[in-house]
């Protein structure tokens, strides 16, 4: 993610979740907080169709928002997000990853699990916007060989999903 793509992204945002980052937030991300990673996934001339983000603290990558457009739900692009973001983590030397999620987001969570994510814990009431509970849910050493395999079987599976994506770090960036 780019400074130019944040006004695209908070449309996003917007039209994603009910009770979203103000507007001031990405900026913020971008330019002062050096945990802070986030990525785009433009799909031709539709442009950015999603993004997510992570925060890299100390050895473990905290995925801090999924986000795909509704229109473009239920084809696959969060998975690719999902993957980017493991991607970024365990290039950054990350040994694990972390994040919340929805108790009723029960897609979501079928997702993180095929990621090697897995539920340790709750936060009652973590969502502001109507009081849901939040799932805490942690990986498996993203580095070892296991992880490593999931990932390149997931990363085959994306590749034959969607021909000539992009995982990974466009060139020239």
């Amino acid at each position: 993610m780019r400074g130019e793509d944040i006004a695209t992204v908070m449309a996003l945002e917007r039209a994603a979740y009910t009770d979203g980052w103000p507007a001031t937030a990405f900026e913020r991300e971008l330019t002062t907080n050096g945990m802070a990673r986030y990525i785009v996934l433009e799909e031709g001339a539709a442009g950015i169709v999603g993004f997510g983000g992570l925060w890299l603290m100390v050895d473990e990558a905290h995925v801090v928002t999924v986000a795909v457009l509704p229109e473009e739900r239920r084809r696959g692009l969060g998975r690719a997000l999902v993957h980017g973001l493991v991607e970024l983590a365990i290039e950054h030397g990350m040994v694990s990853a972390t994040l919340e999620v929805r108790a009723s987001n029960v897609a979501a969570r079928g997702l993180y699990r095929e990621y090697g994510f897995y539920e340790v814990g709750e936060r009652r009431r973590y969502y502001s916007d109507n009081g849901e509970d939040a799932i805490i849910m942690t990986t498996e050493e993203l580095t070892g060989a296991a992880y490593r395999r999931r990932l390149l079987r997931l990363e085959a599976e994306l590749r034959r999903r969607f021909p000539g994506i992009v995982i990974g770090r466009a060139s020239g960036e």
